[in-house]
């Protein structure tokens, strides 16, 4: 009966060893579970993070190429100020290179007491013309 008993020890080991190693799996397959878990969830979270980044990228995107369309119109209505401040500009040289815009100036130019040299810079004329000017006018 030694041996039986030996056998019979032997085999309980056995199936000792047998169930040790199976609770050892088992307790390392929970762990790889939760793992497996924490490691979706991570996941999950990086999805929708990437997600919101996508959509504020869109809404940038999209609020960008609205300032685009601002800053075109208000190009085109600068160039259109630029243009009516061009004709404007035109009409006042035209009209202050008028001979009667000229000879008003040197005449108010010259009661105020400005000299004929201050007159002739002042509207682009020679000195005799604007001494012809003042003479013209003086009695």
């Amino acid at each position: 009966m030694d041996i039986s008993n030996l056998l019979l020890t032997l085999f309980s080991l056995t199936e000792l060893a047998l169930l040790s190693v199976v609770v050892f799996f088992f307790v390392r397959l929970k762990k790889s579970e939760a793992l497996l878990a924490n490691l979706q969830a991570r996941q999950e979270e990086f999805i929708n993070k990437l997600m919101l980044n996508a959509q504020l990228e869109q809404e940038l995107v999209q609020t960008f190429e609205t300032r685009q369309k601002e800053l075109a119109l208000l190009d085109q209505q600068l160039e259109e100020k630029a243009r009516q401040l061009k004709k404007i500009v035109r009409q006042a040289e035209k009209f202050s290179s008028s001979p009667q815009f000229l000879r008003q100036t040197i005449l108010t130019g010259h009661k105020n007491g400005q000299s004929i040299d201050e007159l002739s810079k002042m509207t682009d004329l020679s000195r005799d013309e604007v001494e012809l000017i003042i003479d013209q006018e003086t009695p």
